[in-house]
């Protein structure tokens, strides 16, 4: 599920990456030109109705395949491979220490033996992968193995709609390694490559808010909240008397009452950034940090107008919307006015399609 390996110098087999959240299936395929700089190919997002997926699981399977289908077409793409991920929630993942110098055969029974102390369920029921991360800081001669660990039906429920839309699953990941990947380009377009910097990285999504803090590419700390762009959808709701579509449909397209932005959208900007500004407090009182270098937003509803303000005003910290195909160059099959729009909803399957060059 898990892989840091560095990049390879020639250019891989093409690879898709598939984002499958509550709201919506998102898919990205990148490239690199001859100078080794990043391109992309191609982008492109169709909206799942409520109820589809809830808790990352798959309630109306059929409906989620054609919205896949349906994103495939839409991005024109003939990439059959792709770079799938299950939510954190879906996935245990634990970094044990093991002996150096063991071979791919007996890391895996090592592997095995080590995670019966830390997944719940029996070994036949899960999906196990691992991966080793390097040598271990604290321990000469052994190694950090990064285990990961899921429930087969949910594995197979990824995979399973990636078949049923004509594609062929290569890769499974966990949502908020995807993000990260991503992120870490950005980072290191920071000031001294974002070196020791402490980075808070919040993803909104539409029903819950994922907090992960990084230094270095580690994270220190990460956090669920129960609040998102769905919570606007329903103020609408209840504003104007529209149905939760046509809330929706209206939020995206701007075609909402004059009011709408001192009555609704201000009000719930200012709620978002006190979630965010506590969320940061929670990590305080239960972390030795007292501060962040910088605060990054990504999610459908991160580049919500005065979003950014209202959290430096609550936080007094540096905050910026993540566009994660910033400094890339776009192919011609790129929209960029839509895609700059749309970009830090694309996070995680940026991520994802950038597998296809570190596996």
């Amino acid at each position: 599920m898990v892989s840091l390996a560095n990049l390879f110098s020639r250019q891989p087999a093409p690879l898709v990456g598939l984002d499958i959240s509550s709201s919506s299936v998102k898919l990205v395929e990148l490239g690199r030109n001859k100078a080794g700089e990043w391109v992309l190919e191609r982008c492109a997002t169709e909206q799942l109705e409520r109820g589809w997926i809830t808790d990352g699981n798959v309630e109306k399977f059929d409906e989620v395949a054609e919205a896949i289908r349906k994103v495939v077409k839409k991005s024109g793409t003939r990439t059959k491979n792709v770079a799938m991920a299950l939510p954190a929630s879906a996935v245990i993942t634990k970094k044990i220490v093991l002996q150096g110098g063991l071979s791919d055969a007996e890391l895996e029974i090592q592997v095995e033996g080590e995670a019966n102390q830390y997944i719940p369920f029996s070994l036949d029921e899960v999906s196990l992968d691992f991966c080793v991360v390097g040598p271990s800081a604290n321990s000469a001669g052994d190694v950090d193995v990064l285990i990961a660990a899921s429930r087969k039906e949910k594995v197979q429920d990824r995979q399973g709609l990636a078949e049923a839309a004509g594609l062929k699953p290569i890769v499974l990941d966990v949502e908020s390694y995807a993000s990260r990947l991503a992120t870490r380009r950005l980072v290191e377009q920071l000031p001294e490559e974002g070196k020791d910097a402490l980075v808070a990285l919040f993803e909104v999504g539409a029903m819950t808010t994922s907090m992960q803090v990084m230094k270095n590419e580690e994270v220190v700390y990460d956090r669920d909240q129960a609040f998102g762009g769905a919570q606007l959808t329903q103020l609408i709701v209840r504003q104007y008397g529209f149905s939760p579509e046509e809330a929706e449909s209206k939020k995206r397209s701007g075609e909402l009452p004059e009011d709408y932005e001192s009555s609704v959208l201000k009000p719930f900007v200012e709620n978002m950034a006190q979630e965010i500004a506590r969320a940061l407090q929670f990590f305080f009182t239960s972390t030795p940090h007292n501060r962040v270098d910088h605060v990054m937003l990504a999610g459908g509803s991160s580049s919500l107008p005065g979003l950014t303000e209202a959290v430096t005003a609550q936080t007094s910290f540096d905050c910026q919307v993540l566009n994660p195909f910033d400094g890339m160059q776009l192919s011609s099959n790129i929209k960029e006015n839509k895609m700059r729009r749309e970009a830090p909803s694309y996070l995680s399957a940026c991520g994802l399609a950038m597998r296809r060059f570190l596996q």
